[in-house]
């Protein structure tokens, strides 16, 4: 069975924009995984297709009504979907690799875009909404957010990248940051590749290829080894 994405959103044009380019496009052309979009106004009960009403307790900004997002969600993903229900929101759990990998071994996911300044708390718990963010910054929407989620999940699924060891020895497989890399040409302004990986010794290139993933890892994210 392929993965299943379903996403909830106010701009179902922006799909699937980039995740309908290269090998992430192609296997979605391949059946490998699908994409669904549905317009949350479709669910609006009024003839202005209201989605968002003012915040209560006062404040600036709308917030997405729980009826019209809960019967969208509904119709999406009625009773006895197994496909985990998100919502991508900057206050939600940091994104992370092992995650990506637990989502991208299931049936698929069920994403609910935010827009305006949130959504309404109690749609959230009533669906079992999984809060997921993607950085400490605030973005206008949760378009862009879903596309990041899907492209890393995504990418993952067998067939998709071709071998296995396409992202054996990425960053955050491992628990820390990726190696560098180097092709020809041998030299490049003056700087040549490093002679260990043209040595042809693959026990010291696999020492060297290590050793490199923990200076990075060091001096750009060390509380990735301090988790370790």
């Amino acid at each position: 069975m392929s993965f299943s994405a379903a996403v909830i959103t106010l701009f179902p044009d922006l799909f699937p924009g980039p995740l309908g380019a290269s090998v992430i496009g192609r296997g979605m052309a391949d059946g490998l995984w699908s994409l669904q979009t549905t317009q949350l106004r479709d669910f609006a009960t009024d003839r202005h297709r209201t989605v968002d009403d003012t915040p209560s307790g006062g404040g600036a900004g709308m917030v997405l009504k729980p009826d019209i997002l809960a019967a969208a969600i509904d119709a999406v993903a009625p009773p006895g979907d197994p496909r985990p229900r998100i919502l991508m929101s900057p206050r939600g759990k940091p994104l992370t690799q092992a995650r990506v990998r637990e989502l991208a071994a299931g049936p698929g996911a069920v994403i609910v875009c935010g827009r305006f300044e949130g959504v309404d708390q109690r749609v959230i718990e009533a669906r079992q909404l999984e809060e997921i963010s993607i950085g400490d910054y605030v973005l206008a929407g949760g378009e862009v957010a879903a596309m990041v989620l899907l492209e890393a999940i995504v990418r993952l699924i067998p067939g998709v990248l071709g071998a296995a060891e396409s992202h054996a020895d990425e960053s955050f497989e491992n628990g820390m940051l990726e190696y560098p890399h180097y092709t020809r040409p041998q030299s490049f302004e003056g700087v040549e590749i490093p002679a260990v990986l043209t040595s042809g010794d693959h026990g010291k290139i696999a020492k060297w290829r290590q050793a490199q993933s923990v200076a990075l890892t060091l001096a750009r994210r060390p509380d990735l080894l301090e988790q370790k």
